[in-house]
């Protein structure tokens, strides 16, 4: 929500401001369709030529996370800190039993309560991984967590690309606007011999690309960009809860250790209370016997 009255704010503001000072709309919207065509084709085309297909629809889904934000919730950090106690104790009490666990999730009754997170491919895959490494009794646990800071920056790495995307293609922007701009100058020049009323229109609509590029690019892809990068580095503190949690695993801190370790380390905004995270588990324990 909080998106969209910034989108109305800048509109409003922008040609708000243009209309007080006595500007007229009449020659932007007669120049629009052609300026847009020339700027946010041009600028489509050449994200296009600079991704894959796969970060190219990577992108388009990260935009719904301008509108909708982090995709963990208070609630997806409680529930991922319940799972791990779940694994972690089952673990530790039948090292034979989680094994059908973390060998199948989508057949696991422990994952299979937790539907948001058993969705999430990344998060179930580093749950296993780290918890088959766990019971190929390393001797260093420090190798494990070596091996997961080096996924953790390869997700990160993947996970950026279409904040970085976003964000290239509004670093170009201002210039696309230029080529519209010397577009429109190159047709003024050949109208030359018209009266001085409509060269001043032509030149006018010729400006009008100038300032489509510059405003598209920092009053709408750039803060796009900026929205799904915050919301990508939100989102990747679910995943290093999962590192700090199993790290504490393997170096055979009692079982509700593990998990405090986690709850310290969960954001603020999306960290459970002690007492409430207490009661959750409790009601693990109950649903497990």
């Amino acid at each position: 929500m909080i998106v969209i009255i910034g989108i109305v704010v800048i509109f409003v503001m922008v040609f708000g401001g243009y209309m007080a000072a006595g500007g007229k709309l009449g020659i932007i919207l007669h120049s629009l369709p052609f300026e847009m065509m020339i700027i946010v084709g041009a600028a489509t085309g050449a994200f296009l030529i600079g991704n894959e297909m796969s970060a190219i629809m990577h992108t388009v889904r990260d935009m719904a996370r301008v509108i909708k934000g982090p995709r963990w919730k208070p609630d997806d950090y409680r529930d991922l800190l319940c799972l791990l106690f779940e694994l972690i104790r089952l673990a530790r009490q039948n090292p034979v039993a989680v094994e059908e666990h973390i060998e199948a999730p989508a057949q696991s009754a422990i994952f299979g309560r937790y539907p948001r997170i058993l969705a999430d491919g990344e998060a179930v895959a580093l749950i296993s991984d780290t918890m088959r490494a766990a019971s190929m009794n390393y001797d260093d646990p420090h190798q494990v967590e070596e091996v997961l800071d080096k996924r953790m920056e390869a997700y990160m790495q993947r996970a950026l690309h279409s904040s970085h995307a976003l964000q290239i293609m509004a670093d170009g922007l201002p210039a696309l606007g230029i080529v519209a701009a010397v577009l429109g100058v190159i047709k003024t020049m050949a109208a030359i011999d018209q009266p001085p009323e409509i060269l001043g229109k032509m030149i006018g609509g010729a400006l009008v690309g100038t300032f489509l590029g510059v405003f598209l690019s920092y009053g709408l892809v750039g803060p796009f960009a900026g929205k799904v990068r915050a919301s990508v580095e939100e989102d990747a503190h679910f995943y290093h809860l999962i590192r700090e949690v199993l790290v504490a695993n393997l170096h055979n801190h009692a079982t509700n250790i593990c998990i405090e370790v986690g709850r310290q380390n969960t954001p603020a905004p999306n960290r459970p209370s002690f007492d409430d995270l207490e009661q959750a588990i409790k009601a693990v324990k109950q649903d497990a016997a």
